[in-house]
Protein backbone atom coordinates (compact mmCIF):
# COMPACT_ATOMS: atom_id res chain seq x y z
CA UNK A 1 0.00 0.00 0.00
CA UNK A 2 1.34 3.54 -0.80
CA UNK A 3 1.58 5.83 1.69
CA UNK A 4 0.22 9.73 1.14
CA UNK A 5 3.24 12.25 0.34
CA UNK A 6 1.72 15.91 0.59
CA UNK A 7 3.20 17.56 -3.17
CA UNK A 8 5.10 20.44 -2.81
CA UNK A 9 4.28 23.77 -5.23
CA UNK A 10 6.62 22.80 -7.73
CA UNK A 11 5.28 19.24 -8.34
CA UNK A 12 1.55 20.52 -8.42
CA UNK A 13 2.23 22.89 -11.16
CA UNK A 14 3.83 20.03 -13.02
CA UNK A 15 0.53 18.43 -12.90
CA UNK A 16 1.45 15.58 -10.84
CA UNK A 17 -1.37 15.88 -8.79
CA UNK A 18 -4.94 16.51 -9.98
CA UNK A 19 -5.77 17.69 -5.77
CA UNK A 20 -3.48 18.81 -2.91
CA UNK A 21 -5.02 19.56 0.53
CA UNK A 22 -5.69 22.76 2.78
CA UNK A 23 -4.35 22.84 5.82
CA UNK A 24 -6.31 24.13 9.27
CA UNK A 25 -4.02 26.55 10.91
CA UNK A 26 -4.03 27.40 14.49
CA UNK A 27 -3.64 31.19 15.13
CA UNK A 28 0.27 30.68 16.08
CA UNK A 29 0.74 28.89 12.60
CA UNK A 30 -0.11 31.35 10.57
CA UNK A 31 2.60 33.77 8.38
CA UNK A 32 3.23 36.30 6.77
CA UNK A 33 2.51 35.73 3.33
CA UNK A 34 0.55 32.96 3.41
CA UNK A 35 -1.99 32.36 1.41
CA UNK A 36 -5.20 31.29 3.49
CA UNK A 37 -8.96 31.04 3.14
CA UNK A 38 -11.88 31.01 5.45
CA UNK A 39 -12.96 27.28 6.57
CA UNK A 40 -15.79 28.41 9.21
CA UNK A 41 -17.24 31.17 10.69
CA UNK A 42 -18.36 31.19 14.09
CA UNK A 43 -21.46 33.03 15.60
CA UNK A 44 -21.98 33.61 18.98
CA UNK A 45 -25.58 33.86 20.56
CA UNK A 46 -26.98 34.62 24.02
CA UNK A 47 -28.39 31.39 25.44
CA UNK A 48 -31.78 32.78 25.87
CA UNK A 49 -32.83 32.86 22.48
CA UNK A 50 -31.59 29.45 21.75
CA UNK A 51 -35.03 28.04 21.97
CA UNK A 52 -34.31 24.06 21.50
CA UNK A 53 -32.75 23.62 25.30
CA UNK A 54 -33.24 26.85 26.70
CA UNK A 55 -33.90 25.40 30.76
CA UNK A 56 -30.86 23.11 30.42
CA UNK A 57 -28.14 26.14 28.85
CA UNK A 58 -27.31 28.99 31.55
CA UNK A 59 -28.24 32.24 30.83
CA UNK A 60 -24.54 33.75 30.61
CA UNK A 61 -23.00 31.24 28.12
CA UNK A 62 -23.38 31.91 24.94
CA UNK A 63 -24.47 29.54 21.91
CA UNK A 64 -21.51 28.88 19.56
CA UNK A 65 -22.34 28.08 15.86
CA UNK A 66 -20.19 27.42 13.08
CA UNK A 67 -21.09 27.28 9.67
CA UNK A 68 -19.51 27.75 5.74
CA UNK A 69 -19.58 31.32 4.18
CA UNK A 70 -20.16 31.90 0.72
CA UNK A 71 -16.76 33.18 0.28
CA UNK A 72 -15.04 29.77 1.62
CA UNK A 73 -11.93 29.20 -0.06
CA UNK A 74 -11.48 32.58 -1.58
CA UNK A 75 -7.49 32.77 -1.07
CA UNK A 76 -6.71 35.84 1.00
CA UNK A 77 -2.82 36.79 1.45
CA UNK A 78 -1.80 37.29 5.05
CA UNK A 79 0.12 41.35 4.80
CA UNK A 80 0.14 41.64 8.93
CA UNK A 81 -0.38 39.70 12.39
CA UNK A 82 -1.13 40.74 15.39
CA UNK A 83 -2.77 37.74 17.28
CA UNK A 84 -5.65 37.60 17.63
CA UNK A 85 -6.15 39.71 14.56
CA UNK A 86 -4.87 39.40 11.11
CA UNK A 87 -4.82 41.91 8.11
CA UNK A 88 -5.43 40.22 4.73
CA UNK A 89 -5.49 41.35 1.17
CA UNK A 90 -8.33 40.34 -0.97
CA UNK A 91 -7.83 39.70 -4.79
CA UNK A 92 -9.45 42.64 -5.20
CA UNK A 93 -6.77 44.85 -3.56
CA UNK A 94 -8.82 45.40 -0.63
CA UNK A 95 -7.93 45.14 2.56
CA UNK A 96 -9.54 43.31 5.86
CA UNK A 97 -8.80 42.20 9.06
CA UNK A 98 -9.81 38.83 10.85
CA UNK A 99 -10.61 37.88 14.15
CA UNK A 100 -9.23 34.54 14.58
CA UNK A 101 -11.30 33.95 17.41
CA UNK A 102 -14.29 34.16 15.28
CA UNK A 103 -12.82 32.99 12.04
CA UNK A 104 -11.30 28.97 11.40
CA UNK A 105 -8.51 29.72 8.44
CA UNK A 106 -6.77 27.08 6.54
CA UNK A 107 -3.25 27.58 4.53
CA UNK A 108 -4.02 27.38 0.98
CA UNK A 109 -1.83 25.35 -1.51
CA UNK A 110 0.03 27.84 -3.49
CA UNK A 111 -0.72 26.52 -7.58
CA UNK A 112 -4.45 26.93 -6.33
CA UNK A 113 -4.02 30.10 -4.67
CA UNK A 114 -2.41 31.91 -7.86
CA UNK A 115 -4.88 30.46 -9.94
CA UNK A 116 -7.54 30.86 -8.06
CA UNK A 117 -5.73 34.81 -7.17
CA UNK A 118 -5.48 35.36 -10.76
CA UNK A 119 -9.83 34.27 -11.60
CA UNK A 120 -10.63 36.91 -8.88
CA UNK A 121 -8.35 39.85 -10.57
CA UNK A 122 -9.63 38.90 -14.33
CA UNK A 123 -13.55 39.22 -12.87
CA UNK A 124 -13.05 42.09 -11.40
CA UNK A 125 -11.75 43.70 -14.09
CA UNK A 126 -14.56 42.42 -16.09
CA UNK A 127 -16.86 44.07 -13.94
CA UNK A 128 -15.51 46.87 -13.02
CA UNK A 129 -18.48 49.60 -13.49
CA UNK A 130 -20.77 46.94 -11.60
CA UNK A 131 -21.06 46.84 -7.61
CA UNK A 132 -17.34 45.72 -6.33
CA UNK A 133 -17.20 43.55 -3.51
CA UNK A 134 -14.98 45.06 -0.74
CA UNK A 135 -15.58 43.03 2.12
CA UNK A 136 -15.86 39.43 2.61
CA UNK A 137 -19.31 38.13 2.58
CA UNK A 138 -20.24 36.16 4.87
Amino acid sequence: MRRYRPLDSDEARQGKSSSTLAKTLAPEEIRLGDFVGLLHVICELPSFLWVADASTLPLHEPVRMQFVPESAGMPLKVEAICLPFVLVKLPTRDRQSLDVRRYRLARLDPAYATACWKAHKNAARRRKGKRRCTRLEL
